[in-house]
């Protein structure tokens, strides 16, 4: 009974300096991280490199996209109809080039990026001159036409629809616009590109008629 007694207090005793071993451990780990905290923390020496963390900041494309329609339309085929979406896109820079892209898909999401890999494929240039047209200009698609006059500045975009969003997106601060006939999206876009695509710079008509841009504009 005695000898039992002594190993039972004996075990004890281990128990109790382990507890206090890991205590110990535990404290000391905890004052390394401390310290190692702290020199994080402190202003680095002369001499001594410093990590630099680089941040990669996402590069802004310039070329910027609106959606101007999105229509689900039906095909009627062999076996019952099959339905689909249409997407009309502008895409253009602000500075000179615009261009429109139609697209359908069985989703939105795709028919919308079919229409801007579209509307890249059909890129325009614009002659702006300072923030207007150069001068006054119909174009028409279908039983739809656009009238385009220039405007001075502060007059803004006079438009609406589809036709805002292209002049927008080409860069043209300042326009006078008038859409007649049909009220069709798509004909309203494809009338004022049109418009668009027949202006002519100065610099061009001056050369046309073989004289100075100063005597045309006298």
């Amino acid at each position: 009974m005695e000898e039992k007694e002594i190993q039972n207090e004996t075990v004890e005793e281990v128990v109790e300096t382990v507890e206090v071993e890991t205590a110990t451990e535990e404290a000391v780990v905890e004052e390394q991280e401390t310290e190692i905290e702290v020199q994080q923390l402190k202003p680095q020496k002369r001499g001594q490199r410093r990590r630099k963390i680089e941040t990669v900041e996402p590069v802004e494309s310039e070329w910027k996209e609106q959606v101007v329609q999105i229509r689900r339309v039906t095909k009627v085929v062999k076996g019952g109809k099959k339905l689909s979406f249409r997407a009309i896109v502008i895409v253009g820079n602000k500075k000179g080039q615009v261009g429109m892209g139609v697209a359908k898909a069985a989703e939105v999401i795709i028919a919308i990026q079919k229409a801007v890999a579209d509307a890249r494929k059909n890129l325009i240039s614009v002659p702006i001159f300072k923030t207007t047209i150069p001068h006054m200009v119909t174009g028409r698609s279908g039983a739809g036409s656009v009238v385009l006059k220039p405007a001075s500045q502060g007059t803004g975009v006079i438009a609406g629809g589809a036709v805002r969003a292209v002049l927008e997106l080409s860069g043209i601060e300042n326009i006078l616009s008038k859409s007649l006939g049909s009220k069709s999206p798509l004909n309203a876009a494809n009338a004022t590109l049109d418009a668009l695509k027949s202006l002519r710079s100065f610099p061009d008509v001056a050369r046309a008629r073989g004289i100075d841009m100063k005597k045309m504009l006298g």
